[in-house]
């Protein structure tokens, strides 16, 4: 180690300059992807300039040649909101999301699209997929299921009616916070307002902490801290977002009882997404109600060696205890062994209606 003094002004120079060229290298990204969107609108007039499976593959590729000291994780977001900046510039995507703002799915939304993206809430989930539908965003952005609670059955059930495709997904890590406003008592909080699914990823935490204040279910987190900005003896659960956005305290942090909280969010549109090089497959299977069905429904995947992570059953709108399976696999349905399965699962199945095929969640 050399013993000669740090030169902190020379230090300072060389961040300057670093930054410089930092900045001249943004500037001459940004060139090029306005140059990109200029050859793509030549070529075709309603050209896609988002492309999940190329931005996945760009952050793949950046976190791999990642030496530090930076996370590759916190690198990758770095890059994320410098594509988003740059891809504003190409064409402002619009984002419809279960609100109101400053919502969960709203930070779902921001962090797989970053902050350039213009974000807007819908009231319900079905509402989203609407707005999908009809043209008026580009994409919506959807609960799917959590770690501790398990799967929103809404977000399902508005598959089986709609002809969107999922283009991606993204898992936010979920923390509540207890939040009061600056008049609130801290002492004689009586009335805790949150969404049901808080209360319930937060309820040995309340039980242990305020067994006796009343438990108030409304819409969502966001809403819960509204209404707690005008009541002295009411708290909220809810997240950073909804913290910031109503100039909130912290009571108490990271609540929830289970550390590892997250939940799963889906990103619908109407394109479908070439392959990324590891990605999942979504689909919506109908079964006739024989003996052995659902036997005959995961044989195929067994014997191709696919990698099933997720099955959920609903009820079938076709019938009394008829019911269809919601199927999640690694793979891509342009894979010739994916394609091979999803072709025997048709054979055997009533229905079968493939939900999209997307890259696997980078961030």
């Amino acid at each position: 180690m050399s013993d000669s003094p740090i030169d902190l002004d020379a230090l300072r120079d060389r961040i300057d300059n670093l930054d410089s060229e930092l900045l001249r290298l943004i500037s001459e990204r940004a060139e090029c992807a306005q140059q990109v969107a200029q050859v793509k609108t030549a070529e075709n007039a309603d050209a896609v300039f988002y492309r999940p499976e190329r931005e996945a593959q760009v952050l793949r590729r950046i976190m791999a040649l990642n030496k530090g000291p930076l996370d590759s994780e916190e690198v990758a977001r770095l890059f994320r909101e410098i594509m988003s900046a740059c891809l504003a510039l190409e064409q402002p995507i619009k984002v419809a999301y279960l609100g109101p703002e400053g919502t969960f799915t709203q930070q779902a939304a921001l962090k797989h699209f970053g902050e350039s993206a213009i974000s807007l809430p819908m009231a319900a989930i079905d509402e989203v997929f609407r707005e999908v539908e009809a043209g008026a965003v580009n994409y919506g952005v959807v609960p799917v299921e959590n770690s501790t609670e398990g799967v929103i059955n809404h977000t399902l059930d508005s598959f089986m009616d709609s002809g969107l495709s999922i283009c991606g997904e993204v898992v936010l890590r979920i923390h509540h916070h207890l939040l009061v406003s600056e008049t609130t008592r801290q002492d004689k909080v009586s009335r805790i307002y949150s969404h049901p699914q808080s209360f319930a990823q937060c309820r040995k935490w309340l039980d242990a902490h305020y067994p006796q204040a009343e438990r108030v279910p409304v819409s969502s987190n966001a809403e819960a801290a509204r209404l707690v900005k005008t009541e002295w003896h009411s708290a909220a659960i809810a997240g950073d977002m909804a913290a910031k956005l109503y100039g909130l305290t912290r009571l108490a942090e990271k609540i929830e009882d289970r550390p590892d909280n997250s939940t799963r969010f889906l990103i619908i549109g109407n394109q479908d997404v070439p392959m990324s090089g590891e990605d999942k497959t979504s689909i919506v299977v109908a079964m006739r109600n024989q003996p052995g069905a659902l036997h005959d429904l995961l044989e195929p995947f067994h014997r191709h060696q696919i990698d099933m992570t997720r099955l959920e059953t609903r009820p079938s709108r076709s019938g009394v205890w008829n019911y269809v399976f919601f199927i999640d696999f690694k793979g891509h349905r342009d894979e010739p062994r994916v394609a091979a399965v999803l072709e025997e699962v048709r054979l055997r199945a009533a229905e079968v209606k493939v939900l999209g095929s997307y890259p696997i969640g980078v961030l």
